[in-house]
């Protein structure tokens, strides 16, 4: 697995991969406060460490995932899959119907509330707020990896800031709300409810892998996997922690208003009525879609755009890239109309199920059974 851009890249390339984790993950998962409501909120306190079990279990799962496709030298997700199901390797069609419909949806998640945001902030024709975002989401995805690694680390930093100024402020201002229910303690009737919604979450957002094998080049050792996993899981179960500490706060509030629950922090900014943590969060949302839009259409540009077939077709790379991506924005401007909250209440829930059955189980056991033989079989 050891590579010279590896060798060179130190901390920045362990951060950079584990900030396009982060930025799949950030949109959705706590940024809007959407999936934080519908997942942990419900589980009351034991939804923080449901939080925290989630984020253990989907770093443990791609980083088995990233050492797998480094050390056999693999060109694809489809290769990534039959690898793990070997000798059924058939089963990698499971991953592939789940892939593209959490890629529709996070896409299409992305897209709307993107658009939307800048046509609420500007005053936006919405069609042409989507047409924005579009341009933006295929400058940042045409032109490979190394480009969506950077980015990434670029929006993660913006956007790790601006969210933990926003869940700061928000914990503080409801301090006492927050410290009674800690008070209460852990409902333990809780407990299975919690777990199950854990790898549910872990399992629908198992859907980045092909996005995370696409950057993981730079990680020259299973050592690197594991170090730049961590960071994330560290980057992201403070975020999301944070947000369900918020949400449990601020609960009976962004639930009396019409439509508070769509995107609960942005309630909760006007709530706190401070002008410049309004336009922050609406700085630090929009990053967010943006960097779930990348990493979902990336996914799709990596898996496809090299593909013998279509190389021959069409031999420029970058017009390859660029129809792909249309075609993924096009179909994602369509599932949009279903609305957020149905989006992540139905579609992510239903591939949550699937994804503990085709990704989570499966690399947490024959993956690291076959990684761990692997090396043994290929020391020095």
């Amino acid at each position: 697995m050891k590579n010279k851009t590896a060798a060179k890249g130190g901390f920045f390339a362990l951060f950079s991969v584990a900030s396009v984790l982060f930025g799949w993950h950030a949109g959705g998962g706590f940024a809007t406060g959407n999936q934080a409501n519908q997942f942990y909120v419900v589980s009351g306190l034991m939804g923080i460490l449901s939080a925290a079990l989630a984020m253990l279990l989907l770093s443990l799962t791609v980083r088995q995932a990233m050492v797998m496709y480094n050390s056999r030298g693999l060109e694809n997700y489809k290769q990534l899959f039959e690898t793990l199901f070997h000798p059924y390797d058939r089963l990698e069609l499971l991953f592939e119907v789940f892939y593209y419909i959490m890629v529709l949806m996070a896409t299409s998640s992305s897209i709307a509330g993107a658009g939307e945001l800048l046509k609420s902030t500007f005053g936006l024709n919405y069609y042409l707020a989507v047409a924005i975002v579009g341009m933006i989401l295929l400058a940042l995805t045409i032109f490979g990896a190394d480009l969506v690694r950077k980015a990434s680390s670029a929006m993660s930093v913006l956007i790790l800031l601006c969210a933990l100024t926003i869940f700061l402020c928000g914990i503080s201002a409801k301090a006492d709300v927050i410290g009674g229910i800690f008070s209460d303690g852990l409902n333990m009737s809780a407990v299975p409810r919690a777990v199950g919604k854990a790898f549910q979450y872990a399992g629908f957002q198992c859907a980045c892998i092909p996005t995370m094998i696409g950057c993981c080049s730079v990680l020259g050792s299973k050592k690197d996997c594991a170090r730049s996993m961590w960071i994330s899981f560290v980057m992201n179960t403070l975020a999301l922690c944070l947000s369900v500490v918020m949400l449990l706060g601020w609960k009976d509030v962004y639930m009396a208003v019409e439509g508070g629950t769509t995107i609960p922090t942005l309630t909760i900014c006007k709530e706190m009525g401070i002008t410049p943590l309004v336009w922050a969060y609406n700085i630090c949302l929009f990053l967010c879609f943006i960097s779930t839009g990348v990493g979902a259409v990336f996914g799709v540009i990596n898996r496809f755009g090299e593909m013998l077939a279509l190389r021959v077709r069409i031999p420029n790379q970058n017009v390859r890239r660029i129809g792909l991506a249309l075609l993924v924005i096009v179909a994602a401007v369509f599932v949009s109309l279903a609305g957020l909250t149905n989006i992540i209440k139905y579609g992510y829930s239903y591939c949550g199920y699937l994804g503990i059955a085709v990704v989570v189980i499966p690399f947490l056991t024959i993956g690291v059974v076959k990684n761990r033989r692997f090396a043994s079989e290929n020391q020095g």
